[in-house]
C-alpha cells in the first residue's frame, strides 16, 4: 500500500485538481495521501470530497508553507490543519498575495533578458490558484521561450537565476508555530540539503515541529539513513512524499516514495492526541 503526504493540485502550481489527485490515487491502489498545496488550503474541501467514494484512500487536510532564514527559505508542510480557521485562511491569503507580487516582479526583470510576458496570460494559467513560478515557467514555454519547463528554472527563475525574486514570507519559528495553533502537524519538509539540520531541528522543536520528511524523492538510500537517524534523535516522525506537481517532463509520480505504514500510524495518533486536548 502506498502512501505520499506531499502533493500539489492546480490550488497551487499542480497540473491536476485535487478530483483528479484522489482518483489517480485510488487508482494506484494507495492508502494515504496528502494535499498541500504552497500557501493555499483551497484544494482540501473538493479532495475530501472525492475521497468520500473511495473509502479504502485516506486523505489529509495539507499545506506547505515557505517560511524565510537567512540566505533562503525553508519549506514547512503542515498535516490535519483546519482549513475551516478564518484566522489561518486571512494568513494564507496575504502569503498568496505576496506570490503574486513577486510573480510581478519577476516577468519585470525578465523583460531585461529580451523575455516579455504578459501579467494577465500568467494568472489565466493559474486560473485562481495560489501564482507560482510554474506558473511562469508555462508562460514562458508557450510564448516559445524555453523548450522544457525545467529550462526556465535553469535560465531564468530558478534559485539562483538572474530573474529570481524573494517573496515576502514568515520567519520558520513563526511558520511552524501558526501550523500548530490551527491544530496542524508541522513537519520540515525536503531537509537533505538543509544547512546545519541539527541546529535548525532544536530551533523549530520547540515550537511545535513533530517531523521531517525522509522518504523525498531522489532521496537515496543514505541520505535517507541519515535523516532517520536525526529524526529518531529528536523524536520525529519520519515522514515523506513524492513532492508531486504533474509536470509531464519531470518524470515524477504519485506514490514513487517508500512511506511506510507507521508514519501514518504515529501522525493519526498525534492529531487524535491534539484533537482531545483541544476539546477538553
Amino acid at each position: 500500500m502506498k502512501i505520499d503526504l506531499h502533493i500539489h493540485t492546480t490550488a497551487s502550481d499542480g497540473r491536476a485538481t485535487p478530483t483528479e489527485i484522489v482518483r489517480r490515487a485510488s487508482e494506484l491502489g494507495m492508502k494515504a495521501i496528502a494535499i498541500t498545496d504552497h500557501d493555499s488550503v483551497e484544494g482540501i474541501e473538493e479532495a475530501l470530497a472525492e475521497a468520500r467514494k473511495f473509502p479504502k484512500l485516506l486523505v489529509i487536510p495539507g499545506v506547505e508553507l515557505g517560511a524565510e532564514v537567512p540566505h533562503g527559505e525553508r519549506h514547512i508542510l503542515g498535516y490535519y490543519v483546519d482549513h475551516y480557521s478564518t484566522e489561518f485562511c486571512h494568513k494564507l491569503e496575504m502569503l498568496r498575495n505576496a506570490r503574486a507580487t513577486r510573480g510581478q516582479k519577476m516577468i519585470s526583470k525578465l523583460k531585461n533578458y529580451g523575455v516579455v510576458l504578459n501579467w494577465d496570460h500568467v494568472v489565466n494559467i493559474a486560473a485562481g490558484a495560489s501564482i507560482g513560478r510554474p506558473h511562469i515557467a508555462q508562460a514562458l514555454l508557450e510564448r516559445g521561450y524555453i523548450s522544457s519547463l525545467q529550462e526556465a528554472f535553469n535560465k531564468y527563475i530558478g534559485d539562483n537565476g538572474p530573474c529570481y525574486v524573494v517573496r515576502e514570507k514568515l520567519g520558520a519559528i513563526e511558520t511552524v508555530e501558526l501550523i500548530a495553533k490551527t491544530g496542524g502537524l508541522p513537519v520540515l519538509a525536503h531537509p537533505a540539503e538543509t544547512k546545519k539540520l541539527n541546529a535548525v531541528i532544536e530551533e523549530l522543536k520547540p515550537a511545535g515541529l513533530i517531523g521531517m520528511e525522509v522518504y523525498y524523492k531522489g532521496y537515496g538510500k543514505e541520505t535517507r539513513k541519515r535523516l532517520m537517524n536525526l529524526a529518531n534523535k529528536h523524536g520525529l516522525v519520519s515522514c515523506g512524499g513524492s513532492d508531486y506537481h504533474g509536470f509531464e517532463d519531470s518524470g515524477n509520480e504519485i506514490g514513487n516514495c517508500d512511506v511506510p505504514q507507521e508514519t501514518i500510524d504515529h501522525l493519526i495518533a498525534l492529531q487524535k492526541d491534539r484533537h482531545s486536548k483541544g476539546g477538553s
